[in-house]
């Protein structure tokens, strides 16, 4: 019996989970135990497909709001601390935009939010912005910048962590907005920056570049604002040197 279920599932492209638990089930009738045979199944695959977007996501490290402190942290009237937890932003293809001093929470945020996004089933994939750019960069040069754009276009959620940290030159700055005007009203975008718009030019060197990705960017935007120090200096061991 075990040798034929398991060989059924093989030959539908069902898992062997399902076969497992087609053998250790129970119910009171027949399709009570169909029942709980399929919810296992789709709960099965509804975790494989979590992990495996949390995977593809790239995240630098597995950071969730459990204890994340939101002192000094200032929230436009459209959102709460709740919808933020949510993600309800991506509900609506809208953006954030986290700004404010370098180390004070804002790339634990844009990583908290996007593990959010992927439990609930949505493609995310976190960059940081030097690194999508030389990406685009090196894909070019290659010949698969296409194929690149295109993997892009099947996220729900792009984050693009410390923005405008450095510079880019023209072939970046172009490639950079070739991808955030592809993002508009298609899917969601975070960026987290310490600069403030009127000196996003000086990321660019393009005047006319720089509004176009602005314009783009706020549209649909919340700007979260974070009005603190650093939270690493303040839980470093240099800290007490400057009592």
């Amino acid at each position: 019996m075990r040798e034929k279920i398991y060989e059924y599932c093989k030959q539908l492209r069902l898992s062997a989970t399902l076969a497992e638990n087609a053998l250790n089930v129970t119910g009171a009738t027949h399709q009570d135990y169909l029942l709980e045979v399929l919810k296992a199944e789709v709960d099965y695959r509804s975790n494989k497909r979590k992990n495996l977007y949390l995977k593809q996501a790239s995240f630098e490290s597995m950071k969730t709001f459990e204890g994340y402190n939101f002192e000094k942290i200032a929230l436009p009237p459209s959102l709460t601390i709740d919808l933020l937890k949510q993600a309800d932003f991506l509900n609506r293809t809208e953006n954030l935009i986290l700004y404010g001093r370098q180390g004070n929470g804002k790339s634990h945020m844009a990583t908290a939010i996007g593990i959010e996004a992927c439990m609930q089933g949505k493609k995310v994939k976190f960059y940081k912005t030097a690194t999508l750019v030389n990406a685009l960069v090196e894909a070019k040069v290659a010949g698969k910048l296409i194929a690149l754009f295109k993997k892009l276009s099947t996220l729900d959620l792009l984050i693009c962590d410390e923005w405008g940290y450095l510079p880019f030159d023209a072939e970046g700055s172009q490639l950079l907005y070739q991808v955030i005007a592809d993002c508009y009203e298609k899917r969601s975008l975070i960026i987290t920056t310490n600069i403030e718009f009127s000196k996003w030019n000086g990321i660019f060197y393009d005047d006319q570049l720089t509004a176009a990705l602005i314009d783009r960017l706020v549209h649909h935007s919340h700007l979260i604002i974070f009005d603190r120090d650093s939270w690493r200096f303040d839980h470093s061991l240099m800290k007490g040197t400057h009592n």
